[in-house]
């Protein structure tokens, strides 16, 4: 229960240290204060569920780009994985933003998505395979390695046109890459991602020239049509957004069917649910996503001063929208700590709100919705074999190693 004593600065403080591990009780700390608070200059913190919402759909706060870098770490250009990034739909506000996500868009309607459904189901078989003989005899398997990142990396991999023998050294790159999303804490840590962005770079060069001189019916072909059409494409914004959607597509979803797993472990009869009854696995993923987000944290720059809900933020100011505290907000939901996949109207925060949110998600939901009740119903006796292993990372919350038996 938070207390009050600890200040917001102490309590963001805490959570890129010793409060990695259950950064829940430090929300709290900061709540105490307000759901919209200073934290110290230039850097205020929103932690109530509306407050992160209103956040995330002003259009006056902006994300962080190449400008608002060239403000607080002017060296950014020297490092390749921030490059690579910021010429992303992530990093980039209106007109670029319009412009890239009315590219990409297209190949994640819902229309779109569904049709992947019998490919994942395929693909979610295969793995299962594959599980059962590497734990064959009751040996451990880590569930991370053997299934939940292969899962995802196979999906988004067929859909950009990423060839099969070549998704394991993805899934080995991919962590190094993401340490440019943690926020420049420490300059010397992007030293792994640089160097596994320019590993990627000269991989998606090759992979582009492929498809130009014989294109194929995948994501990767499509992009390079339009950037040699003179459809407003530019070369770093081609590999920019295909490493985005690489990384973004495999490590959120990784994350978050490795904590859907681990809470059907702690209650063994919502496991059972997903098991015998087909739509259940819909709000149990939703409220996995509210509970134990994979994501937890995005932040917004305000270009001039802004009014939110009663509070001034000062023009300059990073707002740092923490998701994971909307998503516990009590003023939306009734005992928000407890997990319950029966509780009305989940709308969680996670995948973001407003003009960035994620196009992604609904892939996302969809592997997590297929492969959860597939995985229990195939091992009706899995179980933890170990403790899980999380990543020392706060904003993308998630588990490195978790071994598992399942005979």
């Amino acid at each position: 229960m938070a207390t009050g004593t600890m200040q917001p600065r102490e309590a963001l403080a805490a959570l890129v240290g010793e409060g990695l591990r259950d950064p829940y009780p430090l929300y709290e700390e900061i709540r105490a204060h307000g759901d919209l608070v200073h934290v110290k200059p230039g850097v205020m913190a929103a932690v109530g569920y509306d407050e992160c919402d209103r956040v995330l759909r002003d259009p006056r706060l902006r994300v962080q780009d190449g400008d608002s870098f060239d403000l607080f770490y002017p060296e950014w250009r020297a490092h390749s994985s921030l490059r690579a990034y910021t010429d992303s739909m992530l990093y980039s506000n209106p007109p670029a933003h319009t412009r890239l996500r009315r590219l990409l868009r297209g190949e994640f309607t819902p229309r779109r998505v569904a049709g992947y459904e019998t490919a994942i189901e395929q693909i979610t078989d295969r793995l299962l395979d594959s599980l059962a003989e590497a734990g064959a005899g009751g040996a451990a398997v880590d569930f991370i390695a053997e299934f939940a990142s292969r899962l995802p990396i196979a999906v988004i991999s067929g859909l950009l046109g990423v060839p099969e023998r070549d998704q394991a050294w993805f899934r080995a790159i991919a962590a190094d890459v993401t340490t440019a999303l943690e926020g420049i804490t420490n300059a010397s840590r992007l030293a792994p991602a640089d160097a596994a962005m320019n590993d990627l770079a000269v991989y998606f060069d090759e992979l582009i020239e492929r498809r130009r001189r014989c294109p194929e019916a995948d994501l990767v072909s499509s992009l390079v049509r339009v950037h040699d059409g003179g459809g407003g494409l530019g070369r770093d914004e081609l590999v920019g957004n295909m490493m985005l959607l690489l990384t973004a597509g495999f490590e959120t979803t990784n994350f978050f069917m490795a904590h859907a797993l681990l809470l059907s472990f702690e209650h063994p009869g919502l496991a059972d649910r997903l098991r015998a009854e087909p739509g259940f696995a819909s709000a149990y993923a939703e409220e996995v996503l509210r509970f134990e987000p994979p994501v937890q944290a995005t932040s917004r720059w305000a270009g001039a001063d802004v009014e939110l809900l009663g509070t001034t933020i000062p023009a300059g100011t990073k707002v740092v929208a923490i998701l994971a505290a909307g998503n516990r907000d009590p003023r939306r939901y009734r005992r928000p700590d407890r997990f319950d996949p029966d509780r009305p109207y989940t709308a969680p925060l996670t995948f973001g709100a407003g003009g960035h949110f994620c196009l992604g998600a609904p892939l996302s939901r969809l592997e997590a919705r297929i492969a959860l009740p597939r995985l229990l119903r195939r091992f009706p006796r899995i179980r933890p074999a170990g403790e899980p292993v999380r990543r020392d990372s706060w904003v993308g919350r998630g588990i490195d190693h978790f071994p598992i038996a399942i005979d």
